[in-house]
């Protein structure tokens, strides 16, 4: 009988000292935020401010450090990786067809391909705007320390929002400067053998085809030059877009 008392008295001397340990264990799990925390924000400072849109893998090892904001990484990476895989697929091809336009014959031969793009095109809108919505619903799910929030917000304009704000201006001017390059064909092909081609140029019959021709051409002419400024403005997405495929 004694000796059921002492393993009852043991039992009850123990239990606290077993509580004390697991409060202990938790607290020493806890630290380790603050050197997560520490080691993510120099990561995001002083490599993925210097990225660019193409942002790195993290490593097993970063992983590790990061721990926690792994999640809050991978929202940047996959707002990134859709917007490559989107301009690569439409944006990208669309400029490399213009590219092509060399002389008055290309306008038909060019036509249909053309075409194609302006729908790739619209579906590019939808695609970033989409992306951008589940990026930003992403991050204001985040819970994060006001020092890790002000560098994350930092980061996060660099590689979601001013994208963003570059590229969606960029697709109606490029869908534009498409659309009157395809209405030049349909008028070239319309015209069938009233039309010849010789040296890289084009010939017709009446002076009113060679007018409305003119015309057309005049009006792409002006718009060149907003193709071009759009080009500039959104040349390292592009870069990035190019080296994926």
């Amino acid at each position: 009988m004694a000796l059921g008392i002492q393993n009852r008295g043991f039992t009850r001397w123990w239990l606290p000292v077993l509580a004390l340990l697991m409060v202990m264990q938790l607290t020493a799990c806890g630290d380790k935020e603050p050197e997560q925390r520490k080691a993510f924000i120099d990561y995001l400072q002083n490599t993925v401010m210097y990225s660019g849109a193409r942002l790195p893998t993290l490593s097993e090892d970063q992983q590790k450090k990061f721990s926690n904001y792994n999640g809050d990484y991978a929202i940047l990476v996959g707002f990134s990786q859709q917007l490559s895989k989107s301009i690569g697929a439409s944006l990208t091809p669309a400029l490399d067809q213009i590219n092509q336009i060399r002389v008055a014959q290309d306008y038909m031969s060019k036509r249909d391909a053309l075409q194609q793009s302006i729908g790739a095109l619209n579906l590019l809108g939808q695609q970033i705007q989409s992306a951008k919505s589940q990026a930003d619903a992403a991050r204001m799910a985040l819970k994060q320390p006001d020092d890790l929030k002000a560098v994350y917000n930092q980061v996060y304009d660099n590689i979601v929002t001013v994208p963003t704000h570059a590229l969606m201006p960029a697709i109606p001017t490029t869908t534009s400067f498409i659309q009157d390059l395809v209405h030049i064909g349909d008028f070239l092909q319309a015209q069938g053998n009233q039309v010849s081609f010789n040296n890289n140029g084009v010939q017709f019959r009446t002076a009113q085809q060679a007018t409305q021709y003119n015309a057309m051409i005049l009006n792409l002419v002006a718009k060149q030059q907003d193709l071009l400024k759009a080009q500039q403005t959104i040349q390292p997405l592009m870069c990035i877009s190019r080296d994926l495929i």
